[in-house]
């Protein structure tokens, strides 16, 4: 059980860069613990505010709910405290609320609030679905506005007001006037965290708004840029931020906006390519071609001697 509460989980992942680690899996489509520990070992040594198990980049949408509540429990075991550790959950508000209480016994520290399955409804009816999950744990809540479950103000704040360990709330679909209006009427009654693919585009001007934090998916297989990355973004160094833009993600984004899917797969990509092999993604998901996975390597390899490494030398 998690020995935080929602306040101090919400406070402590708002201070820093956060993740979602990817499931990785055998060749038999299981999950694959021995892989998924050394990785998480080796990202807890870099300074991260809060790894997400089961997260969207951890395909969450593929995993069983006992899967789920392995990957968690597996999380919060390796990781022993050294950095929070939420679980992601979603479906409709039944299994969603099944998934709030199995991951809240696994050990999690909070939680993530995934869209419902495929349907569109209205406020009300999110509103009752956030609501659901809320009652169900003692858990801090981070709502996902994206997709089909997009919250205005209006509704967000009854929830607040309804829900105390609603704590968090993370923007998936870039409507900066909606995120100012929520951000004006909720103030730091929320944590706000970025969560467009890809954050690290929209950080600096996302951090003007409040948003301190965001999720950035390339923290699995390139964590010194990301970490050095986010703290050029904290510290407002625009010049710096706009080289790692043109040196390594802007490149990434364009191999990734080849096919659907892709913004899982070139993760799962990249961690084949600094051998932490992590497996295939699974269906209906694809992976990247060998030719693109090649174009990978060289990108990562190119950043030893980009502009954005020549920068961070000279402002260490």
């Amino acid at each position: 059980m998690s020995k935080m509460t929602p306040k101090e989980m919400a406070s402590r992942i708002g201070d820093g860069l956060l993740s979602f680690p990817v499931t990785p899996f055998r060749p038999d489509n299981t999950f694959n613990e021995t892989r998924y520990r050394s990785n998480l070992d080796w990202l807890c040594g870099y300074e991260v505010a809060g790894l997400f198990a089961a997260g969207g980049t951890g395909e969450f949408f593929s995993l069983s709910p006992a899967e789920v509540a392995k990957v968690v429990a597996t999380a919060v075991d390796e990781t022993k405290g050294r950095v929070p550790v939420l679980a992601g959950i979603g479906h409709g508000t039944a299994v969603a609320t099944q998934l709030a209480i199995g991951v809240e016994a696994a050990g999690a520290d909070g939680l993530l609030l995934l869209p419902p399955y495929l349907v569109f409804s209205e406020q009300e009816g999110l509103a009752a679905h956030v609501e659901a999950v809320c009652n169900a744990t003692k858990l801090g809540v981070i709502v996902y506005n994206r997709d089909n479950a997009i919250l205005n103000e209006d509704t967000l704040e009854r929830l607040c007001q309804r829900c105390p360990n609603l704590v968090g709330y993370k923007d998936g679909i870039g409507d900066i006037e909606l995120m100012t209006r929520i951000h004006l009427r909720m103030g730091d009654r929320l944590t706000y965290i970025g969560g467009l693919p890809t954050a690290e585009t929209f950080a600096l001007p996302y951090l003007e708004m409040g948003v301190t934090t965001y999720s950035s998916a390339v923290f699995n297989f390139v964590p010194e840029f990301s970490t050095k990355f986010y703290a050029a973004v904290r510290r407002r160094d625009r010049e710096t931020v706009q080289a790692g833009l043109r040196d390594f993600i802007l490149p990434l984004i364009a191999i990734r906006n080849r096919k659907r899917g892709y913004a899982v797969s070139i993760i799962k990509a990249g961690m084949k390519v600094i051998g932490r092999d992590s497996g295939h993604v699974r269906s209906p998901l694809t992976d990247l071609t060998p030719a693109e996975t090649e174009e990978l390597t060289a990108l990562v390899a190119r950043l030893k001697t980009s502009e954005f490494a020549r920068r961070e030398l000279a402002a260490a």
